[in-house]
C-alpha cells in the first residue's frame, strides 16, 4: 500500500509564495505521474499540474508563469512552487501519483489528504 502526505500549505498575503511537497511511501516499484490537484470552497477539483517520471511538465492556463512543479525521483517526493499568489489560488491541495507496486503490478492511483493554502488580499 502506498500513501501520500502532503506539507507546506499555509497563509500568505497576495503576491507572496508557498512551496508545497508531497513524499510517497510505501510498497513502491515505480511510480509514474504525479500531480497537485486543487478544490476551492464550493467549486469542482481542478487539475494544477502533473509531472511525467520522465520530467515532463503540464499546467492549467490560469498557473502558467506562476507556479513549478518538479520531483525527486529518488525520494518518491513532489513539489509544488507557488509565487505570484492570488486570492483565487485559495485552495485544498492534493496530490496524486500513479505507481505500480511490483514489476507485474497494475497501475495504480492514489491521493493524499490535502493541505490548505490560503492568500489574502
Amino acid at each position: 500500500q502506498v500513501q501520500l502526505v502532503e506539507s507546506g500549505g499555509g497563509l500568505v498575503q497576495a503576491g507572496g509564495s508557498l512551496r508545497l511537497s508531497c513524499a510517497a511511501s510505501g510498497s513502491i516499484f515505480r511510480i509514474n505521474a504525479m500531480g497537485w490537484y486543487r478544490q476551492a470552497p464550493g467549486k469542482q477539483r481542478e487539475l494544477v499540474a502533473t509531472i511525467t517520471s520522465g520530467g515532463i511538465t503540464n499546467y492549467a492556463d490560469s498557473v502558467k508563469g506562476r507556479f513549478t512543479i518538479s520531483r525527486d525521483n529518488a525520494k518518491n517526493t513532489v513539489y509544488l512552487q507557488m509565487n505570484s499568489l492570488k486570492p483565487e489560488d485559495t485552495a485544498a491541495y492534493s496530490c496524486n501519483a500513479d505507481y505500480r507496486s511490483t514489476y507485474y503490478s497494475p497501475n495504480r492511483e492514489v491521493w493524499g489528504q490535502g493541505t490548505l493554502g490560503t492568500v489574502s488580499s
